[in-house]
């Protein structure tokens, strides 16, 4: 889609929502299946399905990038493609925009070696080198429109409702009762 389409495209769906917020809800959908050892394979809506794995040291056999790094990198695309689209918005000119995502985690938590670690990362930084002829200000401007607007960022920095279900041999597995 060329630039001007898309711009157009984006400015239709943006008056669509404002006459018609109903429209706004959107449900995103993956699906996972451990393979074996720590292999998964992802599927997401009709793309090829893609491996999920561990890197050596974490018992894995690095046939694919483990689920934090999947974390990260949707953190940096999400930026990038919220870059592109409101840039094209704002009519600047972006030669490059590449995002360096990093996460800092304590692996003690994931294997349960002390219970004040968390498993999770207790950092996330980026770094965000953009290559443009657009002014400072212009590109300032750009940045805090991203920084509001990009969804990945948001879930990452504000807390959110997360809960789940499991399901044993067809039948839905209550919650554990205390002993």
């Amino acid at each position: 889609m060329s630039q001007p389409t898309l711009v157009a495209a984006m400015k239709e769906k943006i008056a669509l929502l404002e006459k018609n917020p109903q429209f706004a809800k959107a449900i995103f959908k993956a699906s996972t299946t451990l393979k074996g050892g720590t292999q998964v394979e992802a599927t997401v809506r009709h793309h090829p399905a893609f491996l999920i794995d561990e890197p050596p040291e974490l018992g894995g056999t690095d046939t694919g990038p483990n689920p934090v790094e999947l974390l990260l990198v949707s953190l940096g695309s999400c930026q990038e493609i919220v870059y592109s689209l409101y840039a094209m918005m704002m009519g600047i000119e972006l030669d490059s925009v590449v995002v360096e995502v990093k996460g800092h985690l304590d692996v003690r938590g994931l294997f349960g070696v002390g219970e004040a670690v968390p498993p999770g990362f207790q950092k996330i930084t980026y770094e965000t080198r953009i290559a443009s002829t657009a002014s400072a200000e212009q590109i300032r401007r750009l940045v805090k429109t991203v920084e509001s607007s990009c969804p990945s960022l948001d879930t990452l920095k504000r807390p959110i409702d997360v809960s789940g279900s499991v399901v044993l041999n067809g039948q839905p597995l209550g919650a554990a009762q205390p002993a």
